[in-house]
């Protein structure tokens, strides 16, 4: 079977086949970034936190009537309503561990700032930026950390300050992947930084695996895992706890905080929305990358399924205008599986001259997204493997209508036009 009859036949329906490849290639160039998105997506959805994620929650809560000021009567009023709720927390049966923290993995309210090798860098001119947690001896074991190197922090280590309070901790640990871009030779654990510009030294304590920033915007992508902890409690009107609940007891530990810590004060602001399992915080966090993954998915089958039904009902009208044709070449001597061939042929060229243009398209529509939306480049893998899925799905589409073409029997050959 030779391409130069079929490609003069193709040029006897030219707005068909132009349509026909154009839509293939606009399928694979938005199906290509499509499916990569949702790649994305899916991989930030599921990459882990750090943290040990079963049997945590967090509250939040604000007290009533509390001091407002950083003056060192109103610090230590708050932080003994701070460490009264610790207690009383600590005390129930179906609790682990608590620990007062300023933020948690997935959160989205993050304290930034920047970690330097020398005194006086500045953010834009520290080494890296990273994220603090503020926290006390229990954070560890309440999150489920993993401690690589160095040790933990002790109850002598934790200190308490106002919340506007501009002072740097004197120890810190920091994740690996902090002190890997800080330290590249590996030997972090004892050295010194300094945070935000200031002078005053910090010695590094210990080192987690890894623990991941509050945010999960794009914007996070240069220090996902850069992540500082400090022993500081800090003291505001309002607090959170993190709490690990004993193994099995989530639900039972969740429903307990509310009358604790009434019991203990009741000048305070506890709502539904005050008490969170940490499944709950994650499911919050990607809500909006899981919808967009849910849409794109949608699109990309609703777009394969246009491009399929185009090229069955085009190819359809094409069988039906060529039907005396087929009959002639069916009492030539044709067989039906000459006749299905020649149509799937057919189809596959018109499907590369789409897909070629397709590649194009494809290439050029990621290079937009990374310019207006900080994507990152589309890798070859995925072009190659949407030309492959477009080409399968040419075949699969035009195989019902090819197979009809195939059935026409020799006597429509000796019919009037």
């Amino acid at each position: 079977m030779t391409l130069h009859p079929m490609i003069s036949a193709l040029r006897r329906h030219k707005a068909g086949v132009v349509l026909i490849a154009l839509q293939i290639a606009l399928t694979l160039a938005i199906v290509c970034n499509a499916v990569f998105i949702i790649g994305q997506r899916i991989e930030r959805v599921n990459r882990p936190t750090g943290l040990d994620e079963n049997n945590l929650f967090l509250i939040s809560q604000q007290w009533v009537g509390a001091p407002s000021g950083d003056d060192p009567a109103s610090v230590d009023k708050l932080d003994s309503l701070q460490q009264a709720d610790l207690a009383a927390l600590r005390a129930l049966p179906d609790v682990a561990s608590v620990t007062p923290i300023n933020s948690l993995p997935l959160l989205n309210s993050s304290w930034n700032g920047s970690v330097s090798l020398q005194p006086g860098k500045d953010l834009r001119a520290g080494n890296a930026r990273t994220t603090f947690y503020f926290s006390d001896e229990q954070v560890l074991s309440t999150l489920g950390l993993h401690l690589v190197a160095g040790r933990a922090f002790t109850a002598a280590d934790v200190q308490h300050q106002a919340m506007r309070d501009q002072r740097e901790p004197s120890i810190v640990i920091l994740t690996k992947a902090l002190a890997d871009k800080l330290f590249p030779k590996g030997d972090a654990l004892g050295k010194v930084v300094y945070f935000n510009g200031d002078p005053a030294p910090t010695t590094i304590i210990g080192l987690v695996e890894r623990m991941q920033v509050p945010a999960v915007g794009s914007w996070t992508s240069s220090f996902t895992w850069y992540a500082t902890l400090a022993p500081t409690r800090l003291n505001a009107n309002f607090s959170r706890y993190a709490i690990r609940a004993k193994p099995g007891r989530l639900d039972a530990a969740m429903h307990a905080v509310t009358p604790t810590l009434y019991a203990t004060n009741r000048m305070r602001v506890l709502d539904d929305d005050s008490i969170k399992s940490f499944a709950q915080i994650r499911a919050d966090a990607y809500r909006a990358d899981v919808g967009m993954a849910i849409l794109m998915g949608v699109v990309c089958l609703i777009l394969l399924a246009v491009t399929a039904a185009g090229i069955v009902g085009l190819t359809s009208f094409w069988v039906g205008q060529r039907h005396r044709q087929i009959g002639v070449r069916r009492a030539l001597g044709a067989r039906k599986i000459d006749i299905l061939h020649y149509f799937q042929i057919e189809n596959l060229v018109i499907a590369s001259v789409g897909a070629v243009i397709g590649l194009l398209l494809a290439i050029g529509l990621n290079l937009l997204l990374m310019h207006r939306f900080e994507m990152d480049r589309l890798p070859v893998a995925y072009v190659l493997a949407g030309i492959v899925a477009v080409l399968a799905l040419g075949q699969g589409a035009v195989f019902v209508p090819a197979r009809r073409a195939s059935n026409v029997p020799p006597v429509v050959a000796t019919r009037a036009a």
